[in-house]
């Protein structure tokens, strides 16, 4: 399975996004929201991997206002050391209007079915997240997502299913922070939470320092349990 580069209009400009398309060249929509890497090769993986499983998967590039085209991995000090620089200047007020923007040109698409969710990764979990409390999307998902904390007044605006993977040991959401999320979402009837103890950031990253093949097959499996029944 092989996705393609497209251009997506948003309020501000013209974006790419990686989109990958079912077999049967008809599904639901899921927007997938990258790491801190860009849309690199672990993002079109799920793109790639969604489409398998019959959604219209499209992931853009929310960093473009940065600079376009971000493709680099965990792998060295320096794409590391650029990775978090990308994040220090990533605005998620822009970006949230992007991820709007992405969540339109999906539903538009003949491809698409109607209804669309997003799946969001670290920097992507937390944008996951504003999805959730600032957009119209049908469903989200955030994985280990980052400065939830800090966005827990947004919670009363979550109007469609929200599922969170939290990491017990996560380096970049202390116990703090994660008790914070668990008690601000605790009595929201559209949140589901579900926590991995012991795993630290990205433990669904395939080939990253922390990657846990067990935990990742589980909260992959609830995701796509998730996204089959809210999505159809």
């Amino acid at each position: 399975m092989s996705g393609q580069t497209i251009q997506i209009d948003g309020p501000d400009g013209t974006f790419s996004g990686y989109l990958a398309l079912p077999e049967g060249g008809k599904g639901p929509g899921i927007v997938v929201l990258q790491e801190i890497f860009g849309v690199n090769e672990v993002m079109r993986d799920i793109a790639d991997n969604l489409a398998a499983q019959g959604y219209v998967a499209l992931c853009p590039d929310l960093f473009w206002r940065i600079e376009p085209g971000i493709d680099i991995t965990d792998k060295t000090d320096t794409e590391m050391a650029r990775a978090f620089e990308l994040f220090g200047l990533f605005d998620m007020e822009t970006g949230i209007k992007d991820v709007a923007a992405t969540i339109n040109h999906l539903r538009a698409l003949d491809a698409c079915t109607g209804k669309v969710g997003a799946v969001g990764y670290c920097l992507g979990g937390m944008m996951a997240y504003l999805t959730a409390t600032r957009t119209d999307i049908d469903a989200s998902v955030g994985f280990y997502g980052v400065n939830i904390q800090t966005l827990l007044d947004e919670a009363s605006n979550i109007k469609k299913p929200l599922a969170l993977h939290i990491a017990g040991n996560d380096e970049f959401v202390p116990a703090e922070a994660q008790d914070q999320i668990v008690s601000g979402l605790a009595d929201n009837k559209h949140v589901e939470l579900f926590q991995y103890p012991g795993r630290d950031h990205a433990f669904a990253r395939p080939g990253g320092a922390h990657f846990h093949q067990a935990d990742a097959d589980s909260a992959n499996t609830r995701t796509l349990n998730f996204f089959k029944k809210n999505l159809g």
